[in-house]
């Protein structure tokens, strides 16, 4: 008999995300001409910087080792299903050829369109194409002063301000938007970055300003299908939290809704050469794991260097992401928040695969002999490592285990499942015990 059904019916998207709560994993890549100043994508606003400040990267972007088909081998091995990408952060900096603008990366020395191969090469080997574009502009001369503009403490800027014609601007994403999607399409989804509250002094630009409702019209005429996120503050498919872990399933107005959370290996999304808190192979697992058993999907971010390579760094955590997900990743795509009647035991996560009527126990602190499943007696019918498909012995209820068997009667509740384990943690990152559902 299946398991019941999830508690709460899930909001329904506008574009098809049912391949997005499927695959689960996907790539970030953040890359642009903050890579050179290898200190945070934010460096320009951070600094305080000048158009011509700023210009130095621009003149010197030559991306020589850049080779698209070794970054999507990279997030293929590792089990990411999906990639999205900086078409245009912050800075404004593109990495097509737009006919829109000269800042673009066919004009630094590198000397040509990097946006192109990399699409190829990651739809050759089968992964989801998702673009990323930033709502905010620090190079476009009509893109007005806000509490994140470099120049907003410079008067000579602040003085031209109503001078500027801010439509130009979102005539100039809108033209942009609408390029990438006719010549780089089929695109999945498009991840907008985002809305800013007014704040010290300065106003903020929301729906109204970047014209979220016409934008998203035609975004649905050009791509039907298309997931969209929720930064144009209009709603969207995707929920996106980012850079934290959710208690829960996220619901919005009540009702739990599709969503992703964005994290990167370590403190920032674009190369840093001399960041330091990079997170271990084993807090990655779980934050997959953690996100999965919550109904969300992962984002995970690289920031390629200004040579066009992935950090050694996070090769090395995206290979140990991948001799995982070679084992489990039947416990992750597919896979959802389990049905409420499933309690989970302690320092453990619970993905459900509704197909298959599987249950996926990850086992993030490993027991000595012994896990018990208050609720689970009777509605189990096989179980096994997922990693080596080794059986796992399993007592029913009140059934006398003996010595021989290892343990004494300890009086369990008759709804109680007791999984017999090894000793000795397998050698996982993250053990998980593969429940076949009666």
């Amino acid at each position: 008999m299946k398991a019941g059904a999830a508690a709460e019916e899930i909001r329904q998207t506008a574009g098809d995300s049912a391949w997005f709560t499927r695959d689960r994993f996907g790539m970030f890549i953040h890359w642009g001409l903050y890579s050179l100043g290898a200190r945070h994508e934010w460096l320009q606003s951070r600094e305080f910087m000048d158009t011509e400040q700023y210009s130095k990267y621009f003149k010197r972007f030559d991306p020589d080792l850049y080779d698209p088909e070794l970054w999507a081998d990279l997030a293929r091995d590792a089990g990411m299903k999906y990639f999205v990408v900086t078409t245009k952060h912050h800075e404004g900096f593109c990495l097509w050829d737009s006919k829109y603008t000269d800042y673009k990366a066919t004009n630094t020395p590198a000397g040509r369109d990097l946006l192109r191969p990399m699409v190829d090469a990651f739809r050759s080997r089968g992964l989801k194409t998702g673009l990323y574009y930033s709502l905010l502009d620090w190079h476009h001369p009509d893109y007005t002063a806000d509490v994140k503009h470099p120049l907003r403490f410079r008067n000579e800027f602040l003085e031209k301000d109503a001078s500027r014609h801010f439509q130009n601007y979102v005539d100039y994403m809108f033209n942009q938007t609408r390029e990438l999607l006719t010549e780089y399409g089929p695109v999945d989804l498009m991840f907008y970055d985002f809305s800013i509250p007014a704040e010290k002094g300065f106003p903020g630009k929301g729906k109204a300003e970047w014209q979220s409702e016409k934008l998203v019209k035609m975004i649905r005429e050009l791509a039907p299908n298309i997931l969209l996120n929720d930064r144009l503050q209009v709603g969207g498919d995707i929920t996106t939290p980012e850079q934290y872990q959710p208690r829960e399933w996220i619901r919005v107005n009540g009702r739990r809704v599709v969503w992703e959370a964005c994290h990167t290996f370590s403190g920032s999304w674009g190369y840093y050469r001399d960041e330091e808190s990079w997170k271990s192979v084993d807090m990655l697992v779980k934050m997959l794991i953690d996100t999965v058993s919550k109904g969300g999907n992962l984002l995970l971010n690289v920031g390629p260097t200004g040579r066009g390579e992935i950090d050694e760094r996070a090769i090395d955590r995206l290979k140990g992401i991948g001799e995982w997900m070679k084992r489990h990743q039947r416990s992750i795509y597919g896979c959802t928040a389990a049905p409420d009647e499933f309690a989970v035991p302690d320092d453990c996560r619970f993905t459900y695969n509704p197909e298959t009527n599987r249950l996926y126990l990850h086992i993030f602190s490993w027991p000595f002999k012994h896990l018990h499943l208050p609720g689970f007696s009777g509605r189990v019918e096989y179980a096994q490592l997922l990693n080596d498909a080794s059986e796992i012995g399993m007592v029913e209820g009140k059934q006398e285990m003996t010595m021989e068997a290892g343990a004494f009667n300890e009086g369990r509740p008759a709804d109680t499942l007791t999984l017999k384990l090894p000793v000795k943690k397998p050698n996982v990152t993250v053990p998980v015990i593969e429940l076949f559902l009666k």
